[in-house]
């Protein structure tokens, strides 16, 4: 992981990380026995197995010095990495995937808020303005959900709404660190986010019900769908810029729902589809603006 990327290297492995994030929703929805919990904790499990085998081969075993462990911000950021990995699995058992994916996707206006609050940094208006139709989208799909399954859906909404949200804390902590080679010593965050969902979930995870195909498909997200993109995203993030990899996020919304709609015949909602639509163009709005803006 010490060569250094170039920017179409950094391209294709975020695009690539956010092919393989999208699968969690028609892989999920082949599961049969296995419910939420233990969902979430076999896929940290068998996630924590391969980071742990694929991180010593790559540093020749010195990923284990203590001194690798011994920074609070890669402890912060494992927090935030086990938050996201649980409430992500979760949501996606309580509710449909386009509600999950598109609720993910207000990340980074939650990361400029965010940033907003904790640094001074003024927002410009037309962040503000995205801010403001991405929060109209999300309500109008919140409100058609209260209905629903007794309000079940909602539920999962909320829930998956801690990813963002614990995404935004995490990428406001990255900003406070040099963007150098010492940034490749955050993938222990990754693992030490897989195993503390793992400690999370477990005491609701038993007795276990998965049979030998949901384990198989659980093996799968662990080690594709979760190691192997988040350790892409976390080396080509040192060489994308910020409004590059929010607008590469975006495809995960696109491929995800489109995977469950071929592969598991789950068609999104009309109020998904009009809600959904609002924040998709007031995520790519307020990016090609940035771009603009910088630019000039």
């Amino acid at each position: 992981m010490h060569k250094r990327l170039s920017h179409t290297q950094a391209l294709g492995l975020m695009v690539m990380a956010t092919l393989l994030w999208s699968i969690a929703g028609v892989v999920s929805r082949q599961i049969t026995q296995a419910l939420g919990f233990e969902v979430t904790f076999w896929r940290s499990f068998f996630t924590t197995l391969s980071l742990a085998l694929g991180l010593t081969l790559a540093t020749r075993g010195t990923v284990w010095r203590v001194a690798q462990f011994q920074s609070r911000t890669l402890w912060i950021s494992g927090v935030c990495w086990s938050v996201m990995f649980t409430a992500f699995m979760l949501g996606l058992t309580m509710t449909t995937v386009a509600n999950v994916l598109i609720t993910l996707s207000l990340g980074p206006l939650l990361t400029a808020l965010l940033h907003r609050v904790l640094g001074g940094q003024a927002l410009s208006r037309h962040t503000w303005a995205a801010i403001a139709l991405a929060g109209v989208g999300m309500a109008y799909m919140f409100v058609s959900q209260i209905q629903l399954d007794g309000g079940q859906h909602l539920k999962g909404m909320l829930v998956a709404a801690c990813v963002p949200i614990a995404g935004s804390v995490q990428w406001n902590l990255m900003k406070t660190r040099q963007q150098d080679a010492a940034q490749t010593n955050m993938l222990p965050a990754i693992l030490i986010g897989a195993v503390l969902s793992c400690l999370f979930t477990a005491p609701l995870a038993f007795p276990a019900l998965a049979n030998a195909s949901d384990m198989q498909w659980l093996a799968l997200l662990g080690v594709f769908q979760l190691a192997l993109p988040c350790t892409l995203a976390v080396w080509s993030s040192q060489v994308l810029k910020p409004h590059e990899v929010a607008l590469l996020a975006l495809l995960e919304v696109l491929f995800g729902i489109s995977w469950a709609w071929w592969g598991a015949g789950e068609a999104p909602g009309q109020a998904v589809m009009l809600g959904g639509s609002l924040v998709l163009l007031a995520l790519a709005g307020n990016e090609y603006a940035s771009w603009r803006q910088r630019n000039a």
